[in-house]
């Protein structure tokens, strides 16, 4: 081979070497570069590559909106169940016997059903009712102790309304206003209602006709006073909604009767002195036999065929 065939052949490899070493420069620099880099891609290319990302991107989306919606379903899904299982147990709660701690607590109120449109408005009035202070001001609250009186004692001249006289009712001084702190003007209005509901049972009970009574009895006014404050207090009527047992239970009677509260408080006045009687108590015993009575009327209260004030088994003791 001449010397200037081998310069040349030996020009050429050299050429083709660095070519291909340029090559693979190029290819190692463009590593380092971000993945969309500004190459010099041609424009059909990169046209093609835009389009298939934003195919990509609405299939995402979609994949999410569904995915979205079908958490959705599961949710409510979830929640309706929920609801029925729910219901079921408030219905059959009504016929099962609750353990005491639950009864009488606040887990009482995790059972409490909804109140219907009847029943919210009896109770409100009532509510209302109670919040009336006696006032011996007012004319209608004068009125409504001379009514009393005459129901106490029709054939007798009506006192002055502070009088002596008054103690024979029971009440504890000449002026009976100021017995009624405890039991605001409703305690007047039940003892009104008893005696003309069941002017029997009042006369009997006021002028202790039945059984042998103790030498030192109780005052028949006064504890008529103290029965109505007692029932405000088991009945739980302070509250918006009553949530102890006996109160949601006697939610029930007002649906069947709106004076279920002056029909009971004359059950607990009759059941009172039944266990006066029973018990051989004397005066310095009415508070324990008042809680008794309220035990006992807790009690009937609960029983599965109660569903008015007529219901109860001591309603029976009641004389018209």
């Amino acid at each position: 081979m001449s010397a200037g065939a081998l310069r040349s052949r030996l020009h050429h490899g050299h050429v083709g070497r660095m070519r291909n070493e340029n090559y693979k420069m190029s290819g190692l620099d463009g590593l380092h570069e971000p993945l969309l880099g500004n190459h010099d891609y041609d424009g059909r290319h990169s046209e093609v590559k835009v389009q298939g990302d934003i195919c990509d991107e609405e299939r995402r989306n979609k994949h999410l909106h569904w995915l979205i919606l079908f958490f959705n379903f599961i949710l409510e899904w979830i929640q309706w169940i929920a609801n029925i299982i729910l219901g079921s147990v408030l219905y059959i709660a009504q016929f099962l016997p609750l353990p005491s701690n639950v009864q009488n607590g606040s887990n009482w109120r995790l059972l409490e059903p909804a109140l219907d449109p009847l029943q919210e408005a009896r109770l409100r009035r009532l509510q209302q009712r109670l919040g009336v202070p006696f006032d011996g001001s007012q004319l209608e609250h004068q009125d409504a102790l001379k009514q009393l009186w005459r129901l106490a004692y029709p054939n007798r001249e009506l006192p002055s309304l502070k009088s002596e006289l008054w103690k024979d009712m029971g009440w504890q001084g000449q002026d009976p206003s100021t017995d009624f702190r405890g039991g605001g003007f409703i305690s007047l209005e039940n003892l009104i209602f008893f005696g003309t509901e069941y002017p029997q049972s009042f006369q009997r009970l006021l002028h202790k006709q039945d059984g042998k009574r103790s030498e030192w009895e109780y005052p028949f006014a006064v504890a008529g006073v103290n029965i109505s404050f007692m029932l405000l207090q088991m009945l739980d009527l302070e509250s918006e909604k009553p949530s102890s047992r006996a109160g949601r239970l006697f939610l029930e009677l007002l649906v069947e009767d709106e004076m279920a509260f002056d029909n009971l408080y004359c059950v607990a006045f009759q059941m009172l002195d039944a266990q006066w009687l029973a018990k051989q108590a004397t005066y310095m015993e009415f508070n324990e036999i008042l809680k008794s009575t309220r035990t006992q009327l807790e009690h009937e209260l609960s029983l599965s065929n109660v569903s008015s004030v007529k219901d109860l088994p001591a309603y029976s003791l009641l004389k018209r």
